[in-house]
């Protein structure tokens, strides 16, 4: 993940759209549920709306990406209960996890705040892993060409060519810092085309034994 790309490309030119009936599955960190986040994720996104080429990311879908687990034609509503129970045991011991958001993260396709460090949140991505395999027989994967997980928070999604150096210089490098205490990992259905936004969150694995029912569970 360069720091500055050359030029920003449109992030759904080449990708074909999912139909609505289909899903993607994933364990995401909401990002949303925290204030300091949501302040961040406005600071960019103020400057970004300047600019042309830009979908910002609805502020009550803001996220951290921890693991894809598949497409529902692949996996069952059986199977994601079972990977919530997982992860639930997995995570009830494991205290909120502080990290802090501050540097600008620019890939030619979105730009984006790190969340760090990472080493603190591998107690996250293993349980989410974890689940994963345990309830799927699945390891589950990460978006994008990194091998390894980036922790990040998403802002806006690139749907132009443009030059990115005015973007640098109107946002810089970094925000004001923002620190959280990351207290939960939810499981989540984005339906059909990723900009139409349409989640529908199936259940929370909650860190430090926190009671989730699971009424959130369709039957």
């Amino acid at each position: 993940m360069s720091p500055f790309p050359d030029r920003m490309r449109d992030r759904w030119a080449n990708r074909p759209g999912a139909t609505i009936d289909r899903g993607t599955v994933y364990w995401h960190v909401l990002l949303h549920a925290y204030p300091e986040a949501r302040a961040a994720a406005m600071q960019v996104q103020e400057v970004l709306a300047s600019f042309t080429g830009f979908h910002l990311t609805p502020p009550e879908w803001l996220h951290m990406t921890t693991l894809v687990v598949g497409s529902t034609d692949e996996i069952t509503r059986e199977q994601m209960a079972g990977m919530l129970s997982e992860a639930r045991q997995l995570l009830g011991q494991v205290a909120p996890i502080p990290v802090t958001l501050d540097k600008i993260l620019y890939h030619p396709e979105a730009i984006m705040l790190r969340v760090h460090p990472a080493e603190t949140l591998q107690p996250i991505l293993v349980a989410a892993q974890r689940a994963t395999q345990i309830a799927t027989g699945r390891t589950g994967s990460f978006e994008g060409p990194s091998p390894s997980w980036v922790p990040h928070m998403t802002v806006g999604y690139s749907t132009a060519e443009q030059p990115t150096a005015p973007i640098v210089a109107a946002l810089g490098k970094t925000v004001q810092e923002c620190r959280v205490r990351i207290d939960a990992l939810t499981l989540v259905i984005q339906w059909g085309p990723e900009r139409l936004w349409h989640w529908e969150p199936v259940g929370t694995a909650r860190l430090q034994a926190a009671e989730v029912s699971d009424s959130a569970l369709p039957e």
